[in-house]
Formats: C-alpha cells, sequence, structure tokens
C-alpha cells in the first residue's frame, strides 16, 4: 500500500506518517515552518500491511516559490512508482483558512479531477474536535463540498495519542476499501499527463517513454 501525505506547512505531515508507522521515521515537530524541505520515503509492516508512506514538503511554504513548491510536492509521486493508492490530504481541526482552501485547489489542478478518486481526507488535532465531523463539515461549505468530491471519505487522527493503534488500523481499512472500489488500481501516469495537459495545453513530454518515475526532469 503507497500512501502520499498533503497538506500545508505545520499541519502534522510527518507525525502523521509516524503515527501510521509507528515508529519516527520522519522528522516532526511543532513549527510554522516547514520541517521537510523535500521528499521523504518510509517503509514499514503495519497489522500486517506492508506500506510505503511518502512525506511532501508544506503546502505554503514561504521559502519555496510556488512552482518550486508544486514541482517538489509533484516529485513525491516518483517515490511511490507506479503510482499511489492514497492521497491523504491533511487538515486541521478548526484551522480552514482561504490558505487552506488555496491546498485543496493546488491539489485538484496538479493531480487532476480523477485524483478525488484516490483521495481521503485526513484531519489532524482530533483531540481538540469538540463535535461531530459531519456537524463540523456543516459548517464549512467549501470543505464539505470537496469531502464530497472524495466519495464522503474522511477520518480524524490524534498525533498525541501515537499508542492508539486503533484509529490507524481504522484508515487503513479505509484505504483499503477505497482500493476495491478502485478496483485494486492506483494513480497513473495517464491521469497525471491529461492533468499536467490541463494546466498547459502546450506541454508535451519530450519522448514516448515517459513515466512518472522520470518526468520530474522535464
Amino acid at each position: 500500500m503507497k500512501v502520499l501525505l498533503l497538506g500545508r506547512t505545520g499541519v502534522g505531515k510527518s507525525a502523521t506518517g509516524n503515527t501510521i508507522l509507528g515508529k519516527k521515521k520522519f522528522a516532526s515537530k511543532a513549527s510554522k515552518n516547514s520541517v521537510t524541505m523535500s521528499c521523504a520515503k518510509a517503509k514499514g509492516e503495519v497489522a500486517g500491511r506492508k506500506m510505503s508512506v511518502v512525506d511532501t514538503p508544506g503546502l505554503f511554504n514561504t521559502k519555496l516559490s510556488k512552482d518550486d513548491l508544486i514541482k517538489k510536492i509533484t516529485e513525491c509521486v516518483s517515490l511511490c512508482a507506479p503510482g499511489p493508492h492514497a492521497f491523504l490530504v491533511l487538515l486541521q481541526v478548526g484551522r480552514f483558512t482561504q490558505e487552506e482552501q488555496e491546498t485543496l485547489n493546488i491539489i485538484q489542478e496538479v493531480f487532476g479531477p480523477e485524483s478525488t478518486r484516490y483521495t481521503m481526507v485526513l484531519f489532524t488535532h482530533g483531540d481538540v474536535l469538540e463535535k461531530s465531523v459531519d456537524q463540523y463539515l456543516s459548517g464549512n461549505k467549501s470543505l464539505n463540498e470537496f469531502v464530497k468530491k472524495c466519495q464522503g471519505r474522511y477520518h480524524v487522527f490524534n498525533n498525541k495519542d501515537v499508542s492508539n493503534r486503533t484509529q490507524v488500523t481504522d484508515l487503513l481499512n479505509k484505504i483499503e476499501e477505497m482500493i476495491r472500489k478502485n478496483g485494486g488500481g492506483h494513480y497513473t501516469n495517464e491521469m497525471f499527463m491529461k492533468a499536467k495537459k490541463a494546466l498547459d495545453p502546450l506541454w508535451t513530454p519530450r519522448n514516448q517513454n515517459f513515466s512518472l518515475v522520470r518526468f520530474w526532469s522535464e
């Protein structure tokens, strides 16, 4: 199972990767600045499943231009070759600002509308959630619409309670159900090329053997 973590700086991607794997594989600390400046991959066996988790630089990292940031984010997909089974879009409970909305827009633009078939929203800081997720979503139209695009898939994580493996097992069960609905498949090179073409109609790969593993130098 190959999983790609996406989200803006400070939302807890690295901590989430560590919680999923049950080990400190990624550098993580409470900070407004991104700890992860480049893609990082870690593997492990979780609840009998072989896992690959890829951590990405934070969206809206002020040390990177938007173009460089998008390039780094898309580079990370090559670490999930031939493609990720799941995009986990991390959002912090109680904080949905214009930057969070822009994060969702960027993800959809970079990976295309078909990526929502492989996407689940993962709410972090679940310990501060004072109402049900459905109530939380009903209070934010834009966020609710994005979750609907992901066929209603979401999960809540509390990275402070790393000993709670039930939250991890439940997440993996939801991902496996998503994979089953996708016929066991993953996000593909063709889907990315279609999204890239939509962003830039003049863009074409330089050779016929273009693949997610090699395209990032284009």
